[in-house]
Formats: C-alpha cells, structure tokens, sequence
C-alpha cells in the first residue's frame, strides 16, 4: 500500500471516518446475517452437478415422484418380541402421524396393515423382535427446517412400555443431521472466539489489546455473512450449513492472522516513531501487501473450487472468498484505525516507547535461524527427509466414502433404528433404486435389473407421460455405504444395455455414488489449477521464478506429511472408518492458499531486507522478525479449525484436525526451518532470474550471533 494512502486512511480526521463507516455497515449487517441460516440448501440434490444421471432420473420424475418426499421409518424393538398389543398400538399410532402436518396422503403403512392389503412387503422381522411402520413426509423446500419438529411429534406419540422407538430412514436421518448442525453458528464462534482471546492474551501479553482484533474479526464475519445472504437470496449463491461453518472459522483465523502481523509491525515502527499516526502510515506501507498477497491467494485459491462439479463444492469457494476478501478489507481499514484511536496505551504493560530497542533482535526465532545458518544444507535435507516419511501415512488414508452410520461421531437414533434392521434381516424399504425407461421397453429393463446382485422387491411400473415409465427397486443396505454403491454401480450399465430404453438409474444411493464420482473428478482438476495460480501469484510477488517454485514444494510436501499423519491418527487413534471423498481437495485447498500465507508473510520480509543485508542475512532477519508473529498466527488458526471437532460429524471433525496440523507443520516446521535453510543455502540464486541479489552475499560468520543486530530497530 501506497505510504500516503495509509497515512490518509489513519489521518487525525479520517480514522473517525472509517471508523464511522465500519460502525454503520456492522449495524445495517446484523439483521441480514442472522437470516444467513434460512437460506441455506442442505438437500442432497442440490450438492450434485446437472449432468449426474440420479440428478436426470430426479428432473424427470419430479412431476411424479415429488424430490421433496422423505420417506421415513418409525422402527420399534421390543427384546424377546413384540406382542399383539404392540402391534395394535402400532396400528393406532400410525392413525395419529398420519394427521400430522407434512404427512403425504399416502398415510402410515404398519405391519397389519400391509398383511390385509396383501403388499408383498416385510415389515416384521422373523424373529418377531423388530418391526416399523412406513410413512413419507413432505415440507417442500422446507423440509431441512421442518423435520426436526416433525420427528419430535413422532417420537411423543410413538411412546410405548417396554419398547424402543427410534426414527430412521431419510427422516430420521435428516431429523438427527439437523440436531447435528443445530445451534452450530453460535457455538462455533463462541467456542472460536474463546479460542482466539486465550491465544491473543498470551500473545500480546495485554489485557486490552485483544479486543480491537476480535471486534474487527465479529465486524468482518457479520458484514460477509450480510453480502453472501443478499446473494444467497437474490443471486443464487447456494450457502449449506457445512459452508457457514467453515465460514465463521475462516473469517475469525484469517482476520486474526492478519490483526497480528499489523500490530506486530504497527508495535515495531512505535519504536521509530514519536507520532503513532506516521507509525501506522509505515506499518501499513510495509505489511499491507503481504496482507493483500495472503489475501489475494486464498481468495483465488478458494474461487477455483466453482470449477468443481459438485455444487456444494463449488458453492463453498464464493462463499469463503467473500468471507476472506471482507476480513481484508477490514483489517487494513477498520484495526488501523482503532489501533491510531486508542494509542500506545493499549499495548500495557508493555508499551513500545519512542527510541526503545526491538525484542524480537535478541528472541527465540533469532537464535533458531543463527542455530539453522551453522549447517542449513543438512537441516533441510533432514527436515524434508522426515516430512517425507510422514507422507508415506497417505497409504492408509481411505476416501471411499462413509456410510450413515460412520457419518457422525456419535450415535444418532436413525444409526440405531437402521442398526436394528440390519441385525434383524429387515430391508430398509425408504432406499431405492429409481429407475425409468420407455414405456415399451420397461419390462426388459426390469428383467435386466433382476440379475443385479442386490436389488430387491421392483414396484410394477408406473407411467409417467411422454411414452415413459418408472419403478423402483429396494437395496438392502445403507444408502450411503459401500455395499450400496457396489449394489447400485452396475445397474446403470445394465440399464443402458437394453436397446432403445434410454434408461437411467437414480434414487438416494445413486445420488452418494454420483457424488463420490464427481468429488474424484473434482480431485483430479481443482488441485492443480490451485498450485498454479498460486505459484502465478507468487511470482507476481516475489519477482523471481526459483523462490516462488520452492515455496510451493515445501506447501506441498507440508500437505502430504499433514494428510499421511492425519490418516493414521483417524484410523489408530479417533477410529473413524474412513473419509469423506472430497475430503483431500478440501484439506489440500485451504493448506495451499493458508500455508502459502505464512510463507509470503516471511518471504516478502525476505524481500525486503535483502536490498540492504543480502539474502542470507536478510533470512535471519526476517525470521527473527516475523517468527513469533507468524507462530502467534498458525497457534490462532490451527486452533480456530480444530474448533470443527466440536460438532459430531466426522467429514468436519477430520477436515479441522488435518488443516490444524498442517498449519502447525507450516508454521513450526515448513517456514522457520525448512524454507530458512533453503533461503541461507541457496542465497540470492532464490531470486533467479531477478538481479536483486547477484553478488549473493555470505554470512560473514555463520555461528556469530551477530546477525541480529541487522535486525532493524
């Protein structure tokens, strides 16, 4: 940033303004963002691309067969069997849910009921032990919103001495991912914000300080959650409670991020400057473009995802950019200005006194790169050594997906009723393979059908105009386990084979497999258009191609050693039964774009002091200088993702303890020690092909610790 434009923002009359503006925009937000949750789409449809062929079958059976139906089970388990007055209750029961509102004209069917109609259905298991009753509901749209207390009506009517009731089927498990996210924004940024207040009082070491960088963070995460409602609403920006999760963490870590390397260098040109004012003007000048670069390479790496097939994916990076480009825009705005405000009194007890010397000279990280400068060939090769080894864990990382079951870190009571089935040979009828095909060839395509492993009872077919028809077929396991993407993968291949059917296969399992399909596709595109617009950004920065080549092997092999670790502490440690397919593009994008930032937060300070100390002399100072913000900033974000671990679903669980720990890597590891060695080895060839270093000045004694007086003060 320009030095007179950050003199202007911070000016004696200007600040009032800006602070003004922020005031009112925090204001005029606060309404619209509480409304970001009623815009939400967490319907499965909507995660999946319009080429899929479940999303085809859904289109054209939308006038048929209503997408918003949830089938759903009432299942009741009574240990040594269930008595005839059990099932006469069930009867009266079923009599009751079916006045309930969202209840479809199709009424509950029970165990009596299908044994008078003659339905070639099983409701009872053999053993007597288990039985359930069959309903659908329908909300339309609203159905995310409207089951929970649905399944609560249930739950009070279907009361019963001596039975177990659970709710399962896609009711129940929409009922229990709605309990799932309940309550998530407030808990998650409280458990955040608490988090960052700990961590800031540590760092700061003041009692008041931290409050300016949580109050722009609340300020930027309430104005971005305005704008994305407004384009939510109004744009067709598709928001789901996973995006808005992620949202509040990122807002919070990157803000914060950002707040400690501005007072950080805010805190060191106090020391040069008597009048706080001309302090802000310089601290901007200087660390504004590694913010606005940080910031620039997150955002962009993030907008790669709306290549993603998958519209939950490609939704969330629109999303997230928002979010980070408003946490900027913030940053550099809103904290200068009430950092100017305040003064230097809000850094007691320590104040930085006008003339006073530099503690970051004489610190931690200054006497780590002198220890590094003694043999840093060898401490690379060692350090890239074991983050090599840490990679080898990706072989036991499995991404095949998880079923209802694994899906949450607790046992919800549609995992228990779906347990019961299973245990008692019961198939879960809600879980279907919709099939339609030409009216003239259905039967071929039912017989077809018939011969894949699996699929059970078919529904005689159904006309649904335009010379089509549909049926269904059970799968007798979980809708989203592996088992059911086995049952359902080769049916779409039978299907088409039978000549002039245009047949297609869809139905709940074939959306989860679609799914799994379109997040390896999205795998194999997104991630290398991330690397290279990150490596294009960081050439633009650094103005050098060997620098820029470098810091994205060491983000890399920073992501590989957090994912290989990762795996191993999911299947040894937490038990987790796998992942979620997406669940390595998603770890992959936010390590790139937010691990690159601390690299840019070092290099660009790299940069800076090469002019004057050369490139070796100039690693040291910048580590000495920014090590223990840039460590502040990785403990603020690794701990804000861990934060996910809170709620009980495991593809949040495992995408907050993988990002936290390769931020911690990048931090800890990658930027104090790996990129440090590599910058003091390889001097100003980093620069290549930039002249900013040719004479590629040496240390004149590696193990002197005079290097830190270059340190400037």
């Amino acid at each position: 940033m320009h030095r007179q434009i950050a003199g202007r923002l911070t000016g004696r009359t200007t600040k009032w303004i800006v602070l003004a503006f922020w005031v009112l925009s925090f204001a005029g937000s606060m309404g619209l963002n509480a409304k970001l949750a009623d815009v939400q789409n967490n319907e499965a449809s909507s995660w999946l691309p319009s080429s899929a062929e479940a999303t085809k079958v859904a289109d054209e059976l939308s006038s048929t067969v209503d997408p918003n139906d949830i089938p759903t089970l009432v299942v009741y388990y009574r240990s040594g069997g269930l008595t005839a007055d059990d099932l006469a209750a069930m009867d009266e029961q079923a009599v009751e849910m079916a006045t309930l509102d969202g209840v479809t004209d199709t009424g509950v069917l029970t165990p009596n009921v299908a044994a008078e109609q003659g339905l070639p259905v099983q409701l009872t298991s053999d053993d007597g032990e288990v039985a359930y009753s069959y309903l659908t509901f329908n909300f339309g749209k609203n159905g995310w919103n409207d089951i929970p207390d649905a399944a609560d009506e249930i739950r009070d009517i279907t009361r019963t001495d001596g039975v177990t009731v659970h709710l399962a089927g896609f009711g129940g498990q929409a009922a229990d991912a709605a309990e799932a996210f309940e309550g998530i924004d407030g808990t998650l940024l409280g458990a955040t914000l608490l988090v960052v207040i700990v961590i800031l009082l540590f760092t700061y070491r003041s009692p008041v300080l931290w409050i300016l960088p949580i109050f722009s963070a609340v300020v930027a995460l309430t104005v971005a959650g305005a704008v994305i409602y407004l384009l939510a609403k109004h744009a067709g920006l598709t928001v789901n409670g996973q995006s808005q999760a992620i949202l509040s963490i990122l807002v919070i870590g990157a803000g914060t991020d950002y707040a400690l390397l501005l007072t950080a260098r805010y805190r060191e040109e106090l020391r040069r400057h008597e009048d706080r004012h001309e302090a802000m003007s310089f601290a901007l000048h200087r660390a504004a473009p590694a913010v606005l670069a940080s910031a620039a390479t997150v955002v962009v790496g993030l907008l790669c995802l709306v290549f993603a097939e998958l519209n939950s994916t490609a939704g969330l990076g629109p999303v997230l950019a928002i979010g980070v480009s408003v946490t900027f825009l913030v940053m550099v705005t809103l904290l200068p200005a009430l950092l100017v405000i305040f003064g230097r009194w809000l850094f007691w007890p320590r104040r930085p006194a006008f003339g006073s010397t530099e503690p970051t000279s004489t610190g931690l990280w200054a006497r780590v790169g002198n220890r590094i400068s003694v043999r840093p060939r060898a401490v690379w090769a060692v350090t890239a050594s074991v983050l090599l080894v840490a990679c080898l864990g990706l072989f036991r990382l499995d991404t095949s997906g998880l079923s209802t079951e694994d899906t949450y870190t607790k046992e919800f009571d549609s995992i228990k009723g779906q347990k019961l089935l299973v245990e008692h040979d019961l198939a879960d009828n809600s879980n279907t393979a919709q099939v339609v095909a030409s009216t003239a060839s259905v039967a071929d395509v039912q017989a077809a059908l018939a011969d894949v492993s699996g699929l059970g009872q078919q529904t005689p077919p159904q006309e649904i105009g335009d010379g089509r028809s549909y049926f269904e077929a059970t799968i007798d396991a979980d809708i989203s386990s592996t088992a059911a993407f086995d049952i359902v993968d080769p049916a779409p291949g039978a299907a088409h084979d039978v000549g002039g059917a245009d047949a297609q296969v869809g139905g709940g399992a074939a959306f989860y497999l679609d799914t799994k399909t379109a997040s390896n596709r999205d795998n194999a595109v997104i991630m290398p258009l991330v690397l290279l617009v990150v490596f294009l950004i960081l050439i633009l920065l650094l103005r050098a191609l060997v620098a820029p080549l470098i810091l994205m092997a060491t983000v890399v092999l920073s992501f590989g050693a957090a994912l290989g670790i990762s795996a191993l502490l999911f299947e040894y440690v937490f038990g987790f039964a796998g992942s979620d397919p997406g669940f390595p593009l998603f770890v992959f994008v936010f390590l790139v774009a937010l691990g690159v930032d601390y690299n840019i937060f070092l290099m660009t300070r790299v940069r800076e002091e090469t002019a004057d100390h050369g490139t070796r002399r100039g690693s040291l100072v910048a580590l000495a200088s920014t090590g223990g913000v840039i460590t502040s900033a990785g403990l603020v974000l690794a701990a804000t993702f861990l934060v996910l671990g809170s709620i009980p679903f495991v593809f949040l669980a495992e995408l907050g303890v993988a990002v936290a720990l390769g931020i911690l890597l990048d931090t800890m590891i990658v930027r104090s020690v790996l990129v440090t060695a590599l910058n003091l080895d390889l001097g100003g060839r980093i620069w290549w092909p930039s002249s900013l270093d040719t004479a590629d000045r040496p240390l004149p004694d590696a193990t002197s610790d005079d290097t830190r007086d270059s340190v400037p003060v």
